[in-house]
């Protein structure tokens, strides 16, 4: 019998890549390795990276080289990369990380154990080959996923927008999509295992299964999810505006388990900035399409991306980014100050501000989002929301979930709930969560 080894996944980014660790780990079990909480009982570690901004990237090599040390404690300590820095970096990380055992790109997990046996011979190996069709969703083995509640499912990889700041179509490639029945043949085996929401995952989930068209497809998905047994909720990410179709908007009217959320990311306000990002949209067009939204779900709430200091911008582009946030009126918004990657056409433009300007524009974004954050939050207090419990809150005698609109609410019980839908009335807001309470339990606790 094989000895049993252990293995600790670092993830870092979006939820593709939390995604993409759970297939790791389900690999790796195939050769005999089980997951751990630390590096100081791990046999491996392998960090599973993301390289939007630069410095995410930086922080991986950080974490990299002072691995090192960690070769001190276990000599025989095995290291291996994978993720979209890996994809970007290939086989110059093996040269700039000299204790660097393996790299694998984004269409390579499926080699993840045959690279993993290779690098414990003491081989370094690089393999970050692109596989651009439908055939590497059938290269993993069949896996129940991670255990809980809520998990993600990957429905399409890639993305073919090429927004001048973006480098994922180079290091994730073009847009292909999974089959349907395989899809829904893994939701309804995560159902049966006690899944209650699912969040159906791609760079671009607008695009499923269509290379053009209506924009269908993806709501036809949506609406079979949402015939299986046991799943209670669906989310989906990421979405563009410029592919928010009419079929999409109509499953917010009909489809009662589709929850009141989308994240939809804006990028900036400014109709000069979108153009020079290659958006696709413009300004009027994302609001006219916000508004349809709520128009069929009222309850709707809306968090975005939002770049600052895109090359080019001036104070009255990123006075349009504020007014814009203000009149969608977000949840909550992600911000970061723009950095250049590596092959993409933004990276050529001209900068006109100082990193203190951007600094300094980013501190207001923030002071706003944090008023309209409040601003939600607070529209709660007196109100029943349904919430999915998911887990034990850190606070004793708490658990906590999300509500349909993404807010995380805590409520007192016991774990008894995780799993159950129950309808909290919201007692106190805080700036990132609710606080509820239950007047009466639902199900059979």
């Amino acid at each position: 019998m094989m000895q049993q080894k252990k293995v600790h996944i670092m993830t870092f980014g979006c939820q593709m890549n939390v995604s993409d660790s759970e297939k790791i780990l389900a690999l790796l079990k195939t050769i005999n390795y089980e997951a751990v909480a630390s590096i100081g009982e791990a046999d491996m570690v392998i960090v599973n990276t993301c390289s939007v901004r630069a410095k995410a990237e930086e922080r991986i090599y950080g974490i990299l080289l002072t691995m090192k040390g960690e070769l001190k404690r276990n000599p025989d300590l095995l290291i291996g990369v994978g993720g979209c820095v890996a994809q970007q970096e290939g086989e110059r990380f093996l040269q700039k990380i000299p204790h660097l055992g393996f790299v694998f790109g984004t269409h390579n997990l499926h080699l993840l154990p045959q690279i993993v046996r290779q690098a414990e011979t003491g081989k370094r190996v690089s393999e970050t080959a692109f596989i651009d069709d439908d055939s590497r969703f059938d290269l993993f083995p069949d896996y129940a996923g991670g255990s809980g509640v809520s998990r993600g499912v990957t429905i399409m990889q890639g993305c073919d927008n090429f927004c001048s700041y973006c480098i994922v179509p180079y290091v994730r490639g073009r847009e292909v999509s999974r089959r349907k029945a395989d899809i829904l043949a893994e939701i309804s085996t995560a159902a049966a295992g006690g899944v209650k929401e699912v969040t159906l995952l791609g760079q671009n989930v607008n695009s499923y299964g269509i290379k053009g068209g209506d924009g269908s497809e993806f709501a036809n998905l949506i609406r079979d999810v949402a015939k299986i047994s046991g799943i209670e909720r669906i989310r989906f990410m990421t979405s563009h505006p410029k592919d928010l179709s009419a079929p999409l908007i109509a499953c917010y009217a009909d489809v009662e388990k589709l929850c009141s959320h989308i994240h939809l990311p804006i990028q900036s306000g400014s109709d000069r900035i979108l153009a020079l990002m290659n958006r696709g949209y413009t300004r009027l067009e994302y609001i006219n399409k916000i508004e349809q939204l709520k128009s069929v779900r009222p309850d709707l709430l809306v968090t975005s991306d939002i770049i600052v200091g895109f090359p080019g911008e001036r104070e009255e582009d990123f006075q349009e980014s504020l007014s814009l946030m203000s009149v969608v009126g977000y949840s909550d918004t992600y911000s970061f100050v723009y950095s250049p990657r590596p092959e993409t056409e933004a990276a050529k433009l001209p900068d006109n501000a100082s990193k203190a300007e951007k600094s300094e524009r980013l501190k207001r974004l923030f002071a706003l989002q944090k008023s309209l954050t409040r601003s939600v939050q607070s529209s709660f207090v007196g109100k029943r929301v349904e919430v999915l419990v998911e887990g034990e809150s850190k606070k004793a005698g708490q658990v906590y979930g999300r509500s349909s609109g993404n807010r995380t609410v805590n409520l007192s019980g016991s774990a008894a709930l995780i799993g159950t839908l129950q309808s909290p009335t919201i007692i106190k807001s805080l700036q990132n969560s609710l606080l509820g309470e239950l007047q009466q339990v639902k199900g059979n606790i």
